[in-house]
């Protein structure tokens, strides 16, 4: 699953932090702190998946984190399990993405297609809504496509050069994917992406 879901993201990879009912996460439980990251993982009613939950703060402006997560294709270098990724649309604060993963064995690779808003804050605050779109596209041969995303990407200024940043997602990956490598997705999806994230942004 871990693969499916760096699909949600995507890109990177969601609603504000104030629409997190939408997944309906609730009781959150770190589940790894590790190089500045902070990973925690909730229960969703009706869902056998977990949501998570990536915080980590990064020494780099908001504008240069945004920046590279708008490089759709490039974006792919610090996205989990990320294979490949397009942009196959751009409208004003709108943008519809498209990314395929590798899935480890034996899980079928999947795919994904999201619909990603951005909103901007009074105090700079970006936040980046992720929401799959599964039926923008037809399906494509040899991959199994995400049913659901609903996520985001938080971006808050903590200075001129310092940004705290939140990925939170939930997927329901479809098809079948046991679950020994959805626990392990759910855990290595944010913490990868955030640590390749900080990596690239601090460079």
């Amino acid at each position: 699953m871990a693969s499916l879901h760096r699909m949600a993201v995507v890109c990177g990879l969601a609603a504000s932090l104030g629409i997190i009912s939408q997944v309906q996460a609730e009781d959150w439980q770190t589940a790894k702190q590790a190089d500045g990251i902070t990973v925690s993982l909730s229960s969703v009613p009706g869902s056998e998946y977990k949501a998570y939950r990536g915080v980590v703060l990064i020494n780099a402006s908001v504008a240069k984190i945004r920046a590279l997560q708008e490089d759709v294709v490039t974006a792919c270098r610090w996205i989990h399990e990320c294979k490949m990724q397009k942009l196959l649309k751009a409208e004003g604060d709108q943008a519809w993405t498209y990314t395929q993963f590798d899935t480890p064995w034996p899980v079928t690779p999947r795919d994904s297609v999201l619909h990603v808003t951005n909103s901007i804050g009074t105090d700079g605050t970006v936040t980046r809504k992720l929401e799959g779109v599964p039926n923008y596209l037809p399906e494509e041969k040899g991959f199994v496509r995400v049913a659901q995303v609903e996520g985001f990407w938080k971006l808050v200024p903590k200075g001129p050069a310092s940004t705290e940043v939140t990925y939170q997602v939930h997927t329901e990956p479809g098809g079948s994917v046991p679950s020994f490598v959805a626990n392990k997705f759910v855990v290595d999806a944010p913490f990868n992406t955030l640590k390749a994230l900080k990596e690239h942004a601090e460079q």
